[in-house]
């Protein structure tokens, strides 16, 4: 009887792998670096903060801004235009952290401006392309095509906790 729970146990559990990262209906908070506009699920978002600075950690990588003090919890700070190398990672006055809930961790991601929550059905979402194997696009789980009146725009739906992968996670757990 144990053996046979163990086996629905693992088969729910590659079937939850093999379902993550695949693009699905929901909510997804959306965020411009750049030029481009992306999508996260709004599950994942704890809060948006203006930026502030955070605490450098020497021999951090570049895409790693240091940590910040969020009510008593470290919390390592990420530019994500730095970290999916973006031409430019300007501060202003649009410049936000989301913080998220990434492998069972509070991170922030620094991104340029936080635009809106929607919700998109399945018509709405189609699949990442297939792109050069030279470039790293895992993360990326689909297309959002959101239209506005007459004009349409589209969004680059990412999987943050692929996007996070292991090894940024790792140094994350180093800091905490």
């Amino acid at each position: 009887m144990d053996m046979i729970n163990e086996g629905a146990h693992i088969a729910r559990a590659m079937a939850a792998r093999e379902g993550a990262g695949t693009p699905r209906k929901g909510e997804y908070l959306t965020f411009r670096l750049g030029g481009e506009e992306y999508g996260i699920d709004i599950l994942r978002v704890q809060e948006i903060r203006s930026y502030e600075a955070p605490t450098r950690i020497a021999n951090a990588p570049p895409f790693l801004k240091g940590v910040v003090n969020l009510r008593g919890v470290i919390v390592p700070i990420i530019d994500l235009r730095l970290k999916l190398s973006c031409d430019s990672a300007d501060y202003n006055g649009f410049t936000v952290v989301i913080v998220l809930n990434v492998h069972h961790r509070v991170v922030g991601v620094v991104v340029d401006s936080v635009s809106d929550v929607l919700e998109l059905n399945h018509e709405q979402i189609k699949s990442a392309p297939g792109l050069n194997s030279s470039i790293d696009a895992g993360f990326i789980t689909g297309i959002g095509t959101v239209r506005s009146g007459e004009a349409e725009r589209m969004l680059i739906l990412v999987d943050i906790e692929a996007l996070m992968g292991s090894a940024d996670m790792g140094l994350v757990e180093s800091l905490g």
